[in-house]
């Protein structure tokens, strides 16, 4: 598939995040039940928040991130029109996870009172929005306060393996940080047309 994240462990190989994450909370043994409950019920919320996601908030962050940011560092102009349309799906995602799934008493989506592999991969998800402009991050999670809650409380309930993993999303955003400083991403489409008509 020429795509990450994929595992090899020993002869198995794997890919697609849900799979790895689902297959790793069932291989080894003394794994908390928590992670990837034992209770078909339990089991199936689980499956439903990991498959509402990938049509949701991913499609929502990812395109947000991407068309707003990411794009000319991988040789891609910026698309405000594919990002403001990201940013629509990702605000409606926003919503959608407090009125849904974090609704009930616990902490963490499905209202646990432990986090699930649900909780890792959603807030992975809207972790990549630290490599957008802080004003912009403000502006989309800022009204969301009960998202806000539930990120912290999923950073603290995996640390020091929460930022072990998220170190390199941070040394991406001190280079985004550079390369725009230097004018080399982050520029808007009318600096480049701008640019493009005094080299005619």
């Amino acid at each position: 598939m020429k795509q990450v994240p994929a595992i090899v462990d020993g002869r198995f190989k794997l890919f697609e995040s849900h799979a790895i994450l689902i297959y790793l909370a069932c291989v080894f043994p003394g794994v908390p039940d928590h992670w990837y409950p034992a209770d078909l019920f339990k089991r199936a919320k689980v499956h439903s928040v990991l498959d509402w996601h990938h049509s949701n908030l991913r499609l929502g962050a990812a395109t947000y991130v991407l068309n707003s940011t990411l794009a000319p560092a991988l040789g891609l102009p910026l698309n405000p029109e594919k990002a403001a349309e990201g940013e629509k799906i990702l605000s409606a995602s926003l919503k959608k996870i407090e009125s849904v799934w974090l609704k009930g008493n616990g902490r963490f989506l499905l209202g646990s009172f432990q986090p699930s592999i649900a909780d890792l991969s959603l807030v992975c998800e809207i972790m990549q929005l630290e490599l957008i402009d802080e004003k912009d991050r403000e502006r989309i999670l800022g009204p969301h306060q009960k998202v806000l809650k539930w990120i912290d409380d999923t950073k603290n309930a995996t640390r020091p393996h929460f930022d072990e993993v998220h170190s390199i999303l941070f040394k991406v955003k001190d280079k985004l940080k550079k390369l725009q400083s230097e004018g080399g991403v982050g520029e808007t489409e009318s600096k480049r047309k701008t640019a493009l008509h005094s080299k005619m």
